[in-house]
Formats: C-alpha cells, sequence, structure tokens
C-alpha cells in the first residue's frame, strides 16, 4: 500500500468499525408512503400468524457456528466450508403487544425508540463441506455417492422450509438480502427484520449472512472482509438456484448492499450464463423479479463486465453451439435498480482506497457518454436512483435511514411501481437516472 493510500485506508477502517459498534439498534424510521395525508396501509394483507411483535426470518449462511453457546451470536465472522440454514427471530421492543408495535411503525417520531434484539435462533439443515469429495471409477472421476445424497437431503429440507413459509404467506414470493462488510450475522438480520416489517410482513423474507464483521487484519477486517466475500459468491449462486427450483414459488427479488452487492452481482452473473447455455434467461429459469444494488461498493467497470458478461461473450454455447446472432426475448418481469449517492462518504473512501475511479453506489449521468446512456436507456430493464442529502453518519446506509429511500424500496418491491408511477415521488434526470428529493428530517443512523 503506498504511502498516500494508506491514511484513506485508516480512514475507511475507522468508518467500517464506528458503523459496527452500535449496542442498540432502534428501528428504522417509518417509509414515508406511511405518513401523511395519502399514507398507505401497513398490515392489510399480514396473516393472522405473522401478526405479533416478534418476526421469523430465514437464514442461510457460510459463517462458522458459534464455539460456545455463552458468544453474543450464534455465527461468527469466521468462514465455514459448510452452508447452513435455519430461523432466527427478531424482537421488537420489550413486552410490546402488536396493537402497540403497529402504533409506533406508524409514528414519525418514536419516544422511546423501538429497539431491536437478535432472538432464538435455530439451524435446521447443513451442506456437505467444500470440495465435495469424489471417487475414482474405472473410467474416471465422480462425485462421492454419500456426499451427493447428503447434498440431496440437505437441497430438499431448504426447499421444504421455503415451501412452508410460501403456504402460509400471502405473498408467495421470497426477498433475500446480502449485507455488506462489517456486519455481523445479527446486524443483518436486525436490517432484514424491519426491511420486512415494513413490506408488510406479506413476503417469506430471508438473509444470506456471509464472513464478515471481523476484527483481524490491519484494516479493522477490511481485508479479511472482502476476501470473504469473494468466498461467499458460490455459496450464494447455488442457495439462489435451490431457492428458484422450491414448488410454489412464484418470484424471488434480491437486494444487496455495500460490498455484498459484488457477492450478487457475481453470483448471477454465472446464473445468467447458466440460463442463457439452457436457452433460457434469469427470469424465466430463476424466477428472478427485482434485483436492488443498494450504495453499491463495486468498481464501474467490474460491476459492467460482471453484469452483462452473456451480451460481451458471442462464443458462449446457446443450447449444444454458440448462436452469435440469436435474438433474446426481453425479460418483462426482470429489473435492475441502482441505488447510489455521491455524498457516500464510505464509497468515496474505498475508491481511494481501491484506486477506482468512482464506485457504482456514487454514479451519476455525467460519468457516461452520450453513447453509453443510449446503451443504458436501451436495455429497458435498468434504473439508477440517485439520493441526495445525508440521513446517518456517513450516508451509506440511507435505504433503512431515509424515509424517502425506503418508501422508494417499498413502493418498487410490494407495490410493483415502476419510477413514473404515481405513488414514488421520484424526479427524472435523465433517463434510465432519477432522483429522490432530499429527505426533510434527519432519520435515524443505523
Amino acid at each position: 500500500m503506498t504511502r498516500a493510500r494508506f491514511p484513506v485506508a485508516i480512514a475507511l477502517a475507522a468508518l467500517l468499525g464506528l458503523a459496527g459498534c452500535a449496542t442498540t439498534y432502534p428501528m428504522m424510521p417509518t417509509p414515508a408512503l406511511y405518513t401523511g395525508a395519502q399514507a398507505k396501509p401497513l398490515f392489510t394483507e399480514a396473516s393472522a400468524a405473522v401478526r405479533t411483535p416478534p418476526l421469523d426470518l430465514m437464514y442461510i449462511t457460510d459463517r462458522a457456528p458459534a464455539q460456545s453457546p455463552d458468544e453474543q451470536e450464534p455465527y461468527s465472522s469466521d468462514r465455514s466450508r459448510s452452508e447452513a440454514f435455519g430461523s432466527t427471530t427478531i424482537l421488537f421492543g420489550e413486552d410490546m403487544t402488536w396493537e402497540t408495535l403497529v402504533k409506533q411503525s406508524l409514528q414519525v417520531d418514536r419516544a422511546p425508540p423501538v429497539n431491536l434484539k437478535l432472538g432464538p435462533t435455530k439451524e435446521i439443515g447443513r451442506f456437505p463441506i467444500i470440495p465435495y469429495q469424489v471417487v475414482e471409477t474405472p473410467t474416471g472421476l465422480t462425485r462421492a455417492p454419500a456426499v451427493v445424497d447428503a447434498w440431496e437431503t440437505a437441497t430438499r429440507a431448504l426447499q421444504a422450509e421455503v415451501a412452508h413459509r410460501l403456504a402460509s404467506s400471502p405473498r408467495k414470493e421470497v426477498v433475500l438480502f446480502v449485507h455488506g462488510v462489517a456486519n455481523t450475522f445479527q446486524d443483518a438480520a436486525l436490517t432484514m427484520g424491519e426491511l420486512c416489517h415494513f413490506l408488510g410482513r406479506e413476503f417469506v423474507c430471508a438473509i444470506f449472512t456471509w464472513p464478515a464483521g471481523g476484527k483481524s487484519g490491519v484494516l479493522f477486517g477490511y481485508e479479511v472482509d472482502y476476501e470473504s466475500s469473494l468466498f461467499a459468491t458460490e455459496h450464494l449462486r447455488k442457495t439462489i438456484r435451490a431457492i428458484a427450483e422450491t414448488p410454489g414459488l412464484q418470484k424471488i427479488h434480491l437486494l444487496a448492499h455495500s460490498r455484498g452487492t459484488d457477492v450478487l452481482v457475481t453470483a448471477l452473473s454465472d446464473l445468467n450464463a447458466e440460463a442463457y447455455m439452457q436457452r433460457s434467461n434469469i427470469e424465466q429459469r430463476f424466477k428472478i423479479g427485482n434485483v436492488v444494488l443498494m450504495a453499491p461498493d463495486l468498481d464501474i467497470d467490474v460491476g459492467v463486465a460482471k453484469a452483462f458478461k452473456v451480451f460481451s461473450d458471442p462464443g458462449l454455447p446457446y443450447g449444444p453451439a454458440p448462436d452469435p446472432r440469436v435474438v433474446l426475448a426481453r425479460m418483462s418481469g426482470f429489473h435492475l435498480t441502482v441505488y447510489a449517492s455521491p455524498e457516500d462518504k464510505a464509497l468515496a473512501t474505498s475508491g481511494w482506497l481501491f484506486g477506482s475511479i468512482v464506485r457504482l453506489g456514487r454514479i451519476n449521468q455525467a460519468l457516461l457518454t452520450p453513447d453509453q446512456l443510449e446503451h443504458a436507456r436501451s436495455l429497458g430493464f435498468l434504473d439508477v436512483i440517485q439520493v441526495q442529502g445525508k440521513t446517518d453518519l456517513f450516508g451509506h446506509s440511507y435505504f433503512v435511514s431515509n424515509p424517502e429511500v425506503s418508501s422508494d424500496l417499498i413502493a418498487m418491491l410490494r407495490y410493483g411501481l415502476g419510477p413514473s408511477d404515481p405513488g414514488r415521488s421520484l424526479e427524472l434526470v435523465e433517463k434510465p437516472f432519477w432522483r429522490i428529493p432530499e429527505a426533510q428530517g434527519t432519520g435515524a443512523a443505523h
């Protein structure tokens, strides 16, 4: 690391360290669409089973389990070569009734705040350790039968858990969240828990939580988290495929924040190529609806190369052989949304550290040539939403701290609204770029 960049690296480490040191976790501000004269109702479709303060959340993880029951969290920041899944509980407030929680959830100002905590966590199943064992046969190598059996058992159990949740959910859709660096298991669970709450508790909500949040290394664990995110990509790819093949699932929406966006984009790049080689696409093959990248800590060139890998590789087999001139059907139900902010201090520091011109989470239309803008418009499935102002300490967690941003996210996921539809108060900059009006309040830092 150069001498000039060392102070920047220390600054980034400080930002991430401060971000993860909170001892309480107040519930996010009420999204704007649930307040004011035109407020939308919140829990109109929630089933009776979920109308209790505790929220049951599904998790998938390649974190190592805690070594002792005395540890604060069920999973650590260490890596596990065996992916696990289960159920964890999000607790809202102390001895709070459902009626009180509903009232507090619709308040612009809460005094005292409603604090969230992690409740009981139960592991349901676990996949074999990677790399999977192979055995030699007279004609070559094959996967060990016991490993295949264990993989099939774990896959069936994961899909059974998803199917069970779908059966009692008014929306036969999964919302899966992938967090960023310096997040513990609890951080990821509480963030998705509050988002699920404000999505009306209508979806099957889940987290994919990778081994972030470690403190080892010269940058308070940042470089370790970075490599752990690369490690996690393979597990996320297989997770999305398994969920997508669950009977009864209609759609899966994928949300990612900060460094988690690279984990998601890389996994989707592989799945997109897989679908293409099967003469399909990721909407048809994997039932993917919305892909939402929030404050993506991702080099623009790297992100574009991964996201559009199939288009840029005419030699990729389409079925049994390449077909460079194939006409691909438009994906009517698939949409990619990027939330970006020029005031994101964490990404500004990250850009300096990695030597990037700019991170994807700080993009604006001025960075694109006219030809690039026209290409972005022609895709038909991309929108970039620009966020103004800061509602948290580093301007990096606005998807939960800014009521206008969380409102826009919910309008898109819960109500299926496009950027120009009534109900999303976006200002058109230049397609596909839109702007959220600057928030009036300060919100709550996360």
